[in-house]
């Protein structure tokens, strides 16, 4: 399929997360649907939705007004003052793309955005609310709880299958799908949050920084979330102005999202939330500079699905170089590679001399190097004013992916290797083998059941050694992925691996000498130092057989639920 070339493309200011007087939680009686659309033209809005709570009465209201006016005006029979509103409707109606939608309540009181191109009939949605299990006698009330509804994954299902937005509303919080401590499992949080019908997640910490963000964590870092998601912020405004008493009660379009677009539409939205660039949505800061993301990605260093790249020279390596972390890249979680600057965030970028050419470069080289084809989407982006080459590199669908058909890389931590032996035949698994999700589910409750914990989701485990002419040779079990490699000797292995059979054959482990938890004797912490930038962890798990489990340079990024507590300490 052809690629659609981004021309003319513009910066449209989105809100798609607003109540109307139709939501039994309004907060600012006697506003009338013309006084929002002024307060959204007021805030510079080009986009809205009308999401209310489990009903489309508010759309239903804004269009029977606007089709009143025009029948009078059809009759003759309008007035001045009925004349002067539907002119005001037009213009704005000119100015601002108003969307239809609702928001949802699902199974166990998530909420879910659905939103909808312009000529969806009111009579669809509610359709559609109804096969969602919400009452029909209660399709009006715009009532948060309506009794048992579908479950979160039906909701994205059906959402798009009605050829909608399916977003999880406010997913950091309140009824989110992503909040932190809610009790249940992990396997129904992933779920959750990586669904294919889910389009993206709406957060409320989107213009902060750092590895504590909700956009950090679904950025495609963790092995069990590999979907990096879309992240945009909305106002969920309950009241047309921001509440003067307590500035947590937002109003219309007090928080926004800034998308690029060729156009504003919602062909157009949809498109670039299906698509892999993620710089083209942003939070839109009007007080502050441009938002700079290369920057911000420098800040936030190397990573499984970030690279940087200071120039892209045949000579010295350099082309092939960016060509290795592309292959890495798809064979893995997929991720954004950059040319023109470094990874340090504090050097000025040099940017890129000719970036036309250069993307030119880029493309034919991909094209001619790497097997099987791989669509990379190659962008000119700009960082500290000067111009830097952003490549997006899906996760691929053909593994594996090869430089001449020959090399195979993966990306592991901030590093790019050559795949072993057996990370390729994984590799070829994962394209021929379609295991459903519920197995995992098994293991995990007879995990619970021997009262084990589940391992890091990040480090290695060395699982066998075995001795062969005085060398000994180790199986690595790469904990991101669950894959084990076998036969690797201290002499081949990578730095990770090197250091973890140092420690295992020079320093091995003694129970008596490892820190164990207070709460949970079964983990404890051997030893934690800083490298590369990270501090990384060895630590142990003492099974329910009495056998020591180390699992060797855990950064913070694979510790969750009980292994948090050496975190804290």
């Amino acid at each position: 399929m052809a690629k659609k070339k981004k021309r003319n493309l513009q910066w449209y200011k989105m809100d798609l997360h607003l109540h109307t007087p139709a939501s039994a939680d309004w907060q600012e009686p006697g506003v009338s649907y013309l006084d929002l659309l002024h307060k959204a033209e007021m805030q510079g809005l080009d986009i809205i939705a009308i999401t209310d709570h489990n009903t489309v009465a508010g759309c239903a209201a804004l269009q029977a007004e606007i089709e009143k006016l025009s029948l009078l005006e059809e009759l003759g029979r309008i007035e001045a003052h009925e004349q002067r509103q539907l002119e005001e409707y037009r213009r704005i109606g000119n100015r601002i793309l108003v969307l239809p939608g609702f928001e949802f309540t699902a199974t166990l009181g998530f909420h879910v955005l659905a939103v909808f191109p312009t000529d969806t009939s009111i009579r669809k949605l509610e359709h559609l609310l109804i096969e969602l299990n919400v009452p029909g006698d209660r399709l009006d009330e715009g009532a948060t709880e309506v009794g048992a509804t579908s479950d979160v994954l039906t909701a994205y299902r059906l959402i798009d299958e009605a050829g909608g937005l399916a977003i999880a509303a406010h997913a950091n919080s309140s009824h989110g799908v992503a909040l932190r401590g809610l009790d249940f499992g992990g396997q129904t949080r992933i779920a959750y949050t990586q669904d294919r019908h889910l389009h993206a997640l709406e957060v409320t910490d989107l213009e902060k920084r750092g590895r504590r963000t909700t956009a950090w964590f679904f950025s495609g870092r963790k092995p069990e979330y590999p979907r990096r998601m879309h992240c945009i912020q909305g106002s969920d405004a309950h009241r047309r102005s921001r509440d003067p008493r307590d500035h947590n009660r937002l109003g219309w379009g007090d928080r926004v999202t800034e998308i690029l677009l060729p156009e504003c539409s919602f062909a157009a939205i949809r498109d670039v939330f299906l698509e892999d660039d993620f710089s083209r949505t942003r939070p839109y800061r009007p007080t502050e500079a441009p938002y700079d993301h290369v920057q911000a990605a420098r800040e936030e260093g190397p990573s499984i699905v970030q690279a940087f790249h200071e120039s892209m020279t045949m000579r010295g390596g350099r082309l092939h170089a960016i060509l290795r972390d592309v292959v890495a890249m798809a064979n893995t979680n997929g991720g954004t590679v950059y040319v023109g600057v470094k990874a340090d965030p504090k050097a000025l970028p040099v940017g890129v001399s000719d970036p036309e050419e250069a993307i030119s470069t880029l493309k034919a080289e991909i094209q001619r190097k790497v097997q099987p084809p791989l669509d990379v989407d190659i962008t000119t982006v700009e960082s500290h004013g000067r111009p830097v080459l952003q490549l997006s590199v899906p996760m691929g669908d053909d593994l594996p992916y090869a430089i001449d058909g020959t090399t195979i890389y993966l990306r592991q931590e901030a590093e790019t290797n050559v795949a072993v032996r057996d990370e390729i035949v994984a590799l070829v698994k994962q394209t021929v083998e379609s295991e459903p999700p519920e197995a995992a589910e098994p293991a995990e409750e007879a995990d619970n059941q021997t009262g084990a914990v589940e391992p890091p989701r990040t480090g290695v485990q060395i699982v066998d050694t075995e001795e062969r002419k005085g060398t000994a040779y180790h199986a690595m079990k790469d904990l991101r992925n669950g894959n084990t490699v076998r036969n690797v000797t201290r002499s081949s292995a990578r730095k990770l691996w090197r250091y973890a059979i140092t420690q295992h054959e020079s320093n091995p482990v003694q129970a008596k000498k490892v820190q164990w938890n207070s709460e949970n004797e079964r983990l404890g912490l051997w030893k934690s130092s800083k490298r590369a930038g990270k501090v990384r962890y060895d630590l142990v798990q003492k099974m329910p057989n009495g056998e020591l489990h180390v699992y060797y340079g855990v950064t913070e990024d694979g510790i969750d639920g009980a292994w948090r507590i050496f975190l804290e300490e």
